[in-house]
């Protein structure tokens, strides 16, 4: 009997770890992503952000989460394929406001974005000064051929920080870092980043920060044309090349999604890249020695701080908009090469737009009519029939019934490009 005992207390045991071991090799059946092949190149990630997809093979946990307005949490993981599980945040949001107050570092660093704390010389509109946190529904795309997902929607008053970060590259430390935003969401104010800057929320002088930057700011430099244009924010300076002027080679982007890309050599070099996320490789804006290293000490060598800055400036300058959809950094410049595969990557991913979206409704004064335009967009390659749009309108007070009004309603069209979706700007590199 003891025998028996013995052999059976084995068998349940062992059944114990396989379930446990299955349980953990389903939590972290995540596809390759970008982090894999920075890892692979020596160049680890030491932040990995994204609110539509996972970054990393080796991380098992929730891409970020959201708040009820009623202060109720959830956090959202990512189902089969590595995309964000958006129907969760859509059951759970579902009848009341939901904001977005964690991001989750997928590097292993721990390294989360938080609501963005006060900067003594720019505060936020929150309570207590903090920056505002962004509403978790105001950029729907979809992911990986038709999966649901959601940026982060900035707007002016809101950002990301984490103070206490560690293993990011400090002072002349070679670092990279790519992001991948919204090419039609953008402004001129400061400023819209996502990268490493000082650790208290100040302006800490020229050099302290590094990041990739996209918006029309002209306050310290441009590139040619309109813009917007994919930069890099230094402290006290945007840069698109060698000077803070205007830069030709720097061109206004026409792309519906961004891939911006920094890169910092250590010593004195840097470069900026940029692509269409959704097609073809990263052109090359700028590489060489830092700005005006020739003449002044400003920016080289740099002084890096390690902290964590997304959607606002060194010193938590909130005054910018934009949508932010993933961004890793690197501690160490990743090669050659290795950037261009990053951005097949993203690519792979098949970032598109919202199959189903609708215009936004602001205010109304009594007895007004206001208008709204539902639109879908064919994201798959098949063609799709007999698509009928249509919204009514809720019951108002009693005894004074609201007409059932409907939005004009069309029938899509067998489709291919997609029907509904805005078309899609060619490279301004293409011949």
């Amino acid at each position: 009997m003891p025998k028996l005992h013995h052999t059976l207390s084995t068998l349940v045991l062992a059944g114990i770890a396989a379930t446990l071991a299955a349980a953990g090799a389903a939590q972290q059946a995540r596809p390759r992503g970008p982090c894999d092949i920075y890892a692979e190149a020596g160049t680890p990630c030491v932040t990995a952000h994204s609110t539509v997809r996972a970054l990393s093979s080796r991380y098992g946990g929730p891409l970020y989460q959201v708040r009820r307005d009623d202060g109720r949490l959830l956090d959202i993981g990512a189902v089969a394929g590595g995309f964000a599980d958006a129907p969760a945040q859509d059951r759970f949001c579902a009848g009341a406001l939901c904001y977005i107050t964690r991001i989750y570092d997928q590097s292993g660093k721990g390294n989360d974005l938080l609501q963005a704390p006060p900067g003594p010389l720019f505060p936020g509109p929150d309570k207590g000064a903090f920056d505002t946190l962004p509403i978790a529904d105001m950029a729907p795309i979809t992911i990986g051929g038709g999966h649901k997902a959601y940026g982060v929607y900035i707007m002016p008053g809101m950002g990301f920080r984490n103070n206490n970060a560690r293993d990011l590259p400090i002072d002349d430390e070679p670092a990279g870092i790519h992001a991948v935003v919204d090419g039609q969401h953008y402004s001129n104010g400061c400023c819209f980043n996502y990268g490493n800057a000082s650790t208290n929320g100040l302006a800490v002088g020229t050099g302290t920060m590094e990041s990739v930057y996209f918006g029309t700011s002209t306050i310290w430099g441009r590139g040619s044309g309109p813009g917007p244009w994919l930069m890099s924010d230094m402290e006290a300076g945007l840069f698109s090349g060698y000077n803070a002027r205007v830069n030709d080679a720097d061109p206004t982007i026409t792309w519906r999604f961004v891939t911006g890309v920094f890169g910092g050599g250590g010593r004195n070099s840097w470069e900026l890249k940029g692509g269409n996320a959704q097609d073809g490789g990263l052109q090359t804006f700028y590489a060489g020695v830092r700005p005006g290293s020739k003449e002044n000490s400003a920016y080289y060598p740099m002084h890096k701080k390690g902290a964590i800055q997304m959607g606002n400036g060194g010193d938590n300058g909130n005054g910018s908009a934009g949508t932010f959809y993933e961004g890793v950094m690197t501690a160490g410049h990743p090669g050659e090469g290795v950037a261009d595969k990053v951005q097949a990557d993203i690519v792979a991913a098949k970032y598109d737009v919202a199959r189903l979206a609708q215009t936004r409704l602001t205010s109304f004064t009594p007895n007004a009519a206001k208008d709204m335009t539902a639109t879908f967009a064919n994201t798959h390659a098949a063609a799709v029939n007999d698509v009928r749009l249509s919204r009514s309108l809720p019951a108002g007070p009693p005894g004074r019934p609201v007409p059932p009004r409907f939005l004009r309603s069309r029938r899509a069209r067998p489709c291919a490009p997609p029907f509904g979706s805005p078309p899609r700007p060619a490279s301004p590199w293409a011949s």
